[in-house]
């Protein structure tokens, strides 16, 4: 099951607002939709949307109307621009779409259809990595999990964040594909209940012993001795560890820290951006207040009551055990470690 791939021309992807309820598809021919299915959710993801929008760039590429390679360019930088604004926080996607501009820029490409053809391979390449990636992140993070643990983990990082298999969840997939036994808290992740709705889907159709927790609730199971490990996803990280994640993960991560229980964000080195000194200075993204009052068309909260909803919140590196990634586990002082996982990224294969 691929999140998001290429289908005959089009960009396919699995409608995430549908499930648990109904599994479908939907087919995009034009790299605009993409960029509103991004917007809407209907992926969500970090590593998904960096996927989806190197996806886009290859449809842009398709669908360019121009014949000459300097008009192409002009329309791929166009289509960059509104790409990377369908949702400003996640780094993905601006990391996907600036190396697939790199590839159309390639001087050695003469035609239109090379650029294409090449733009095409390489958002290929950028999914059928993705997968390889998880599952090296599963198998570093999987050694945290003892048999008898309860861990608490928060959104969804699973197959569907991702192009397959999954960061956090991933490493739980890891842990019980390894005959591991142990129980996953899976926080609601309110408003739009990615916990509840996607996370417990994955896991249901695993197998993976699982309980659906309130967000306000996990510092009581924290505090009774039940949990031993957190996981979460992040959507950004910055140099000095500071970690972008599911509004909610801060919280969780302050909890943990209380209680003595190690709190680990898994985070591919793609998510990992060394240009930002601190998380203070991310974009920190706010969504429409019906998403809080009419949470799937269902009112809660009358139209005049004032509300706000960031995404997203900023774990501080300080709450951090260490952040997983596809080649270990980057431990404090993360100005340290972090530079030396992202320059094994520029290495050709994941080990």
């Amino acid at each position: 099951m691929r999140t998001v791939e290429w289908h005959d021309g089009r960009v396919r992807m699995i409608d995430q607002r549908q499930l648990p309820w109904n599994f479908s598809y939907i087919e995009y021919e034009d790299y605009r939709e993409v960029a509103q299915a991004i917007t809407d959710m209907v992926v969500r993801g970090a590593p998904a949307i960096g996927a989806t929008g190197a996806f886009g760039m290859a449809l842009a590429a398709y669908q360019c109307p121009a014949q000459v390679i300097g008009s192409a360019i002009e329309y791929l930088e166009v289509a960059a621009v509104i790409l990377k604004k369908a949702r400003p926080t996640a780094v993905n996607l601006a990391w996907a779409v600036d190396r697939m501009m790199r590839v159309a820029k390639d001087e050695l490409l003469y035609t239109t259809k090379d650029v294409i053809n090449a733009m095409l391979a390489e958002a290929q390449k950028i999914a059928d990595d993705d997968v390889l990636i998880n599952q090296a992140m599963g198998k570093h993070g999987a050694a945290l999990i003892r048999n008898g643990d309860t861990v608490i983990h928060h959104c969804n990082t699973g197959a569907l964040a991702t192009v397959d298999y999954g960061t956090a969840l991933g490493v739980i997939r890891t842990a019980f594909e390894q005959r591991k036994k142990f129980r996953v808290l899976l926080t609601e992740t309110r408003p739009r209940m990615q916990g509840a709705r996607l996370s417990a889907w994955e896991l249901k159709q695993l197998g993976v012993p699982f309980e659906i927790i309130p967000d306000s609730s996990a510092g009581y199971y924290m505090r009774k001795g039940e949990v031993k490990l957190v996981l979460v996803g992040a959507d950004r990280v910055a140099a000095n560890g500071d970690t972008i994640n599911k509004v909610g993960t801060y919280m969780l991560s302050v909890l943990a820290k209380e209680n003595n229980i190690p709190f680990y964000p898994v985070s591919p080195t793609s998510t990992i951006d060394l240009a930002m000194p601190t998380g203070d200075q991310v974009p920190i993204e706010e969504r429409s207040a019906d998403e809080v009052r009419t949470p799937y068309g269902n009112p809660l909260i009358p139209e005049d009551y004032p509300v706000r909803n960031p995404a997203f919140d900023i774990t501080p590196q300080r709450y951090l055990a260490g952040i997983i990634t596809e080649f270990g586990i980057a431990l404090p002082p993360f100005k340290e470690s972090l530079p030396r996982m992202v320059e094994r990224s520029t290495q050709p294969a994941v080990k």
